[in-house]
């Protein structure tokens, strides 16, 4: 007799469940601003919404469904964001930076390399979802991460004081 598993083969402990306004159309930008691909779909009967689908970027899966009043939490907009930032890590943050904006997402910050050795870059959806790309470009001990976040928040204090 063959035994259930708790959790399904390839699924992670924790995973994100996007709630969306035009899930079909979500699911479209995904794929092309993130790479995302498409393992399944599930609509309504009457084909106008989907009640559940799941994306797959790099080795982590997702989960999408469009907004259902009565049956989930409203979907966010560009107008009232998630308060939430999906960070995806890849070989090349600014190259998916740019695959993103030229896509039609919205810039939220160019790629720098940030004082703990990762280069980063950050960009809102057309669907209120926030996305930040980072690749790991420089490996530091704790005190050099220390040191360095010391000085980055001496001058953040410096430069917000003058405002």
């Amino acid at each position: 007799m063959a035994t259930t598993k708790p959790i399904p083969q390839g699924a992670h402990t924790l995973t994100p469940n996007l709630v969306l306004r035009d899930c079909a159309k979500a699911i479209e930008f995904y794929k092309k601003a993130l790479g995302a691909q498409e393992l399944m779909r599930m609509p309504s009967p009457d084909g106008k919404l989907i009640w559940h689908a799941e994306l797959k970027i790099g080795d982590s899966t997702f989960y999408l469904n469009d907004e259902m009043p009565g049956m989930s939490t409203a979907a966010p907009s560009p107008e009232h964001p998630a308060p939430t930032t999906f960070w995806l890590w890849t070989e090349d943050a600014d190259a998916a930076y740019r695959k993103a904006t030229q896509a039609g997402a919205t810039s939220r910050m160019e790629p720098a390399d940030m004082f703990w050795g990762d280069r980063c870059a950050g960009v809102a959806d057309p669907f209120g979802y926030s996305w930040s790309f980072a690749t790991h470009v420089k490996d530091l001990s704790d005190e050099e991460v220390r040191r360095a976040g010391a000085e980055f928040a001496r001058q953040w204090e410096q430069q917000h004081q003058r405002t």
